[in-house]
C-alpha cells in the first residue's frame, strides 16, 4: 500500500498521485455520493460506503433481529416464520440503507411508533460503536482495493463523522485519505431541514446534544414525559438545531485535519477531472 502521509500533501502531489485516497465529510445530501460516483466516472476508484460497512458488518444482526421483532407484530409473516417459508436478513445495499434508519427509529410514544429511551439510547449506543469499527477499517480496505486492482479509494463517510470524538481516528483518516469537508450554502441547508420535515428520518445524535436537545422540547411543549413525545414531531423540531450544531464541528474538523471545497463549486462539475481540480485547489 503506498504511503503518502497525506497531512502533508500539497497540491501539486496530489494531482500526481497514483493511489489517491479521499474521505468526505458533511451532512448526509450535501453532495458526498455525488462527488464519489462523479470522480469514479472512469473507473479506478474503490468506493467505501461507511454507512453501508455499518450496517452489512457491525449492525447486521441487531438489524435482522430488528426486522425480525416488527414481522412477530404480524400475524401472518409470524405464521410464515413459524413454519421457516421465508427467511430475514438485512437487506442493506449501497442504494437501501433504509434497514440502518429503521434499526435506530425515533424517540417517542410507541403507540405512534417510537421507541422507550432507554432502548433508543442502546441502540445510539450500539450505532456509535459500529461507526468507530466502521472507519478504522478504512486502512485495511485501501490495502484490500489496492490488491484488487483499484489505484484510488474513496471513503464515503456518514453525516454523524464529526460525532465519534475519537483523535486518533481523525488522526488516523488524516494521515491515510485526504480530509474533503462538503461545505453547504443556507439554500442547501433550507433544503435539507425542509426535507426533514416532509421525511422526518431517524439519525444518529451526540449523547450531550440529545439530552439537552430531548429536555428543552419537554420543556417547551409542557410534557413530563418522553413516552408522550410525537416521535415525527421531535425529529423535524430538532434537526435544524442538529444542522447547526453539525456543521460548526464540520468546520472544525477540516480547520484541523482537512480541507473545505463548497457544495455550489462541487455542483459545477462535470467530470473527474473538474472535482480533482476543486480538490487540489483546496490545497493550494
Amino acid at each position: 500500500m503506498t504511503t503518502t502521509n497525506y497531512m502533508k500533501l500539497t497540491a501539486k502531489e496530489f494531482r500526481s498521485e497514483k493511489n489517491k485516497r479521499l474521505t468526505l465529510l458533511g451532512m448526509s445530501g450535501v453532495g458526498k455520493t455525488h462527488l464519489a460516483k462523479l470522480i469514479g466516472e472512469n473507473g479506478g476508484w474503490y468506493h467505501f460506503s461507511g454507512d453501508y460497512h455499518i450496517g452489512a458488518t457491525y449492525l447486521k444482526d441487531e438489524i435482522i433481529n430488528n426486522i425480525t421483532k416488527k414481522m412477530k407484530q404480524d400475524p401472518w409473516l409470524q405464521n410464515l416464520l413459524n413454519n421457516q417459508s421465508i427467511s430475514v436478513n438485512s437487506q442493506v445495499t449501497f442504494d437501501n440503507l433504509e434497514p440502518i434508519s429503521a434499526f435506530l427509529g425515533k424517540v417517542g410514544n410507541p403507540e405512534e411508533g417510537g421507541l422507550a429511551i432507554d432502548e433508543f439510547i442502546r441502540r445510539q449506543g450500539l450505532f456509535l460503536e459500529a461507526e468507530i469499527k466502521a472507519m478504522y477499517d478504512v486502512p485495511s480496505f485501501i490495502k484490500q482495493s489496492q490488491q484488487s486492482g483499484y489505484d484510488n479509494f474513496i471513503n464515503d463517510a456518514g453525516g454523524s463523522l464529526c460525532e465519534l470524538e475519537d483523535k486518533k481516528l481523525y488522526q488516523l483518516l488524516a494521515k491515510n485519505t485526504l480530509i474533503v469537508y462538503i461545505k453547504t450554502n443556507k439554500e442547501a441547508e433550507r433544503v435539507l431541514i425542509e426535507r426533514s420535515k416532509n421525511q422526518p428520518k431517524p439519525v444518529y445524535y451526540h449523547p450531550d446534544f440529545f439530552a439537552s436537545a430531548l429536555q428543552s422540547y419537554l420543556e417547551k411543549n409542557s410534557l413530563d414525559y418522553v413516552a408522550q413525545i410525537n416521535p415525527d414531531a421531535f425529529v423535524r423540531w430538532v434537526f435544524p438545531r442538529l444542522v447547526e450544531d453539525r456543521l460548526a464541528k464540520y468546520q472544525a474538523l477540516a480547520d484541523q485535519y482537512g480541507y473545505t471545497i463548497k457544495s455550489d463549486d462541487l455542483y459545477q462539475c462535470h467530470s473527474a477531472d473538474d472535482v480533482i481540480n476543486l480538490i487540489a485547489g483546496a490545497l493550494d
